[in-house]
């Protein structure tokens, strides 16, 4: 996957947005009744909100902490995709309670404790479901296709 900074950075940027834009869509969802059309233009007003600050987050703080994590339970050694899903789930454990917090704060009419346990605990199987299923593979796709390794030509 990302071999260098840059790559580091588009492919968080990449993940930032597609990961925040869907969970904003299932929350706009869960308040207003159900997912509809409206559903999907309403996400777009928190995107420019959210995306930032998770981006922030993942790149500086905890995609560190999620390897670090994970590392704690795999081995170097083990199969590079059950690495990629530790700490693809690692990342969510750490991103749905405090993207939660931030989410209960900006945009709940009310900002209790309960408020923001009730807001994680519906976050958190739909967080780590949408990354595993299809924001990760979506987005490593994504980036394959946009640092497409040069094949050597054998002589």
């Amino acid at each position: 996957m990302p071999k260098n900074k840059v790559q580091d950075a588009v492919f968080t940027a990449i993940m930032a947005i597609i990961m925040v834009y869907g969970m904003i869509v299932y929350n706009v969802a869960l308040n207003t009744g159900g997912v509809s059309g409206e559903a999907f233009l309403l996400a777009l007003h928190e995107l420019p909100i959210m995306a930032p600050i998770a981006f922030i987050l993942e790149f500086f703080v905890v995609g560190k902490l999620a390897k670090r994590l994970a590392f704690s339970f795999m081995k170097p050694t083990d199969r590079p995709q059950f690495i990629t899903y530790a700490v693809s789930i690692c990342i969510c454990c750490i991103m749905c309670p405090i993207m939660s917090l931030i989410a209960t704060i900006l945009f709940k009419n009310t900002h209790t404790f309960g408020t923001f346990i009730q807001t994680w605990g519906m976050n958190f199987p739909c967080a780590v479901l949408w990354q595993m299923f299809y924001c990760g593979p979506l987005v490593r796709l994504i980036f394959r296709l946009i640092f497409r390794e040069k094949k050597s030509k054998q002589a």
